[in-house]
């Protein structure tokens, strides 16, 4: 049992609705509805009577609900007493699914950096920065997103796309002979969906409309079996091992993720500002100034040659 399971079943129990619990988690009702059903496995009861009509709570959902609350403030006391005791507040940092491999060693000696547990798309957690739930963020952004949300970014990495085919051919493929996955859930892939839609309009890659969250994971893999042409990968799906009758082909031009360490635009505090230089000083331009590398227009770290 974890506390994010806790804070799920919490979201689900007020709202007795679980499309509206996702949007106010901002999570993906499928991996909601599994949470749940592994926290039931865990406790050994059944929570939530649910039907296609409606969610209820159970009379152990019920009585469990009070203790829950109070587990999840008690897990807020200790934070801040910690941050107390330690005679400052940790830095707050949200991400998405990628994160610097030595972020610890790169902080340790300037701040207390803590990784919030919520993992929350590119989206979300821009904004969980602008109102102040956060004091950092790891996530794609746009200029845009920038400044209707008064936040700046400096970059902190990059992932370069590939495509996924059933073809035994391993060399590169272009942009506009590869397909791209678009998903109707726009709570959990609203980012991506932005981007693939720019990708498509810039390089004439086909756009896929799918409704199954297969932007990554074995889905992903089933679309691609399906329409038997290069796929576009997911940031998400960049480290997944690929099933032996996929291969993995390189795209032209080459087609690249940003990932930006998001900050408010107004913030002051010494430590926050120690944690930024910190995580992206001497990252570099990452090879995205290069020749024959694509990157959506409204990426803040997209370089445009002088005229």
């Amino acid at each position: 049992m974890e506390l994010r399971q806790l804070r799920y079943f919490v979201a689900v129990a007020e709202e007795l609705n679980f499309g509206r619990a996702a949007e106010r988690l901002w999570i993906a009702g499928p991996s909601l509805s599994q949470q749940i059903k592994s926290l039931e496995r865990d406790l050994k009861v059944r929570l939530f009577d649910r039907d296609r009509r409606s969610v209820a709570l159970t009379p152990a959902g019920t009585a469990l609900l009070p203790h829950a609350r109070a587990l999840l403030d008690r897990a807020e006391d200790l934070q801040r007493m910690a941050g107390r005791l330690s005679g400052s507040d940790p830095v707050r940092l949200g991400y998405v699914n990628w994160l610097p491999t030595d972020l610890t060693a790169r902080t340790s000696a300037v701040a207390r950096v803590h990784l919030d547990a919520w993992v929350a798309p590119s989206h979300a957690q821009a904004a969980r920065v602008a109102d102040g739930s956060l004091d950092l963020a790891v996530c794609w952004v746009r200029t845009e997103d920038l400044e209707r949300q008064d936040l700046t970014a400096r970059l902190i990495g990059a992932d370069q796309l590939y495509a996924v085919s059933t073809s035994a051919a391993t060399g590169a493929v272009r942009a506009r002979d590869t397909v791209v996955l678009v998903d109707d859930d726009t709570t959990s892939w609203s980012s991506w969906n932005v981007y693939a839609e720019e990708l498509a309009r810039a390089t004439g890659a086909q756009v896929e409309r799918i409704s199954d969250n297969g932007i990554t994971g074995p889905a992903f893999f089933d679309h691609v079996r399906r329409i038997g042409r290069p796929v576009i990968n997911s940031p998400k799906g960049q480290t997944t091992p690929l099933p032996p009758d996929l291969v993995r082909r390189p795209v032209a031009p080459e087609v690249h993720w940003t990932w930006s360490l998001v900050r408010r635009a107004d913030e002051v505090r010494p430590s926050v500002l120690a944690v930024v230089e910190a995580l992206c000083d001497g990252v570099g331009d990452l090879g995205l100034r290069g020749d024959g590398v694509w990157l959506p227009d409204g990426d803040p770290h997209r370089h445009t040659p002088a005229s």
